[in-house]
């Protein structure tokens, strides 16, 4: 173990920098500006595979160039903006889903809050105290009416979903006492309970990547993911490595498909890879002949 030794360079400095390492710079001044405003040490990750191996000597292979790492730079920035709006309607419906679902079965408005309605009581004191957190700090007008207009201690639970973060809400229905509850929030997206939970994990992962602008097109993901033997819905056939970004596209894809059957996903990905030729989709997980799989016709 030895102390991190690094000191502060100027986007002029780290510029001449990659220069010196066999990099092209088109424009010394626009990458000085570019380094400036993204930051080297987020941009180093887009630089990393135009390196030679071994990429600990910092050489970079003939005739790379800082544009090729911009161009990588965009598109990621445009893969997030896709999927982040492509999440958005699977967040909103799967929200829908626990809050409509548990309601309906248990007949109890307030179920969220009620210890009885959960079978581990030290998973639902965590979860309780994320809730208590969160509306304390909300701002939202119709918890402020509702605290104004009724004594109950607590929202009722269509309320509180509307202020709750995705992973928060995949917490509670991991703890719901009926399982015959969970099976049918599970359903109603073809699913069995444990591979809906752990592709709820991947959704939620990827949508905490796209919030926080995370590098996400040839990352390698840390998660396992459960699947199904038999699919009920249309699915891919083409082995593929579950750590790539793919493999999250194909998930979000797939619950697309049942909660909006005539959406255009494919369309917006076939036009960002196709703005961005220069992209290697193989390091994203992308099969050859993915495009006739049965989850993307």
């Amino acid at each position: 173990m030895a102390h991190y030794s690094k000191t502060y360079s100027s986007p002029a400095q780290l510029a001449a920098l990659l220069q010196s390492r066999g990099l092209h710079v088109e424009n010394v001044t626009r990458t000085e500006n570019y380094l400036r405003h993204i930051g080297y040490y987020r941009f180093s990750a887009y630089l990393y595979p135009l390196l030679n191996t071994p990429k600990e000597n910092h050489v970079f292979k003939p005739g790379a160039a800082f544009n090729q790492a911009m161009d990588m730079y965009r598109f990621d920035r445009h893969l997030r903006l896709m999927m982040f709006n492509q999440i958005e309607k699977i967040e909103i419906a799967v929200r829908s889903a626990i809050v409509n679902i548990t309601s309906r079965e248990t007949g109890n408005p307030f179920w969220m809050t009620d210890p009885s309605c959960f079978y581990d009581a030290n998973a639902y004191v965590k979860t309780k105290q994320l809730i208590d957190a969160e509306l304390a700090k909300s701002r939202e007008d119709f918890i402020k009416h509702f605290r104004n207009k009724y004594t109950d201690p607590y929202p009722p639970t269509w309320m509180l979903a509307e202020i709750l973060p995705l992973g928060v809400m995949t917490k509670i229905y991991n703890n719901i006492k009926s399982n015959q509850i969970r099976k049918k929030i599970a359903q109603e997206f073809a699913l069995g309970i444990p591979v809906f939970n752990s592709w709820m994990t991947i959704i939620t992962v990827a949508r905490n990547n796209c919030c926080h602008h995370a590098r996400i097109w040839n990352r390698t993901f840390a998660l396992q993911v459960l699947t199904m033997r038999r699919m009920s819905q249309p699915w891919i056939t083409i082995p593929v490595k579950q750590r790539k970004a793919y493999f999250s596209l194909c998930i979000i894809k797939y619950f697309l498909n049942i909660i909006s059957p005539h959406n255009d996903m494919k369309v917006k990905l076939d036009t960002l890879l196709a703005a961005y030729p220069g992209i290697d989709s193989s390091a994203m997980g992308f099969p050859i002949g993915w495009e006739s799989e049965p989850l993307w016709q």
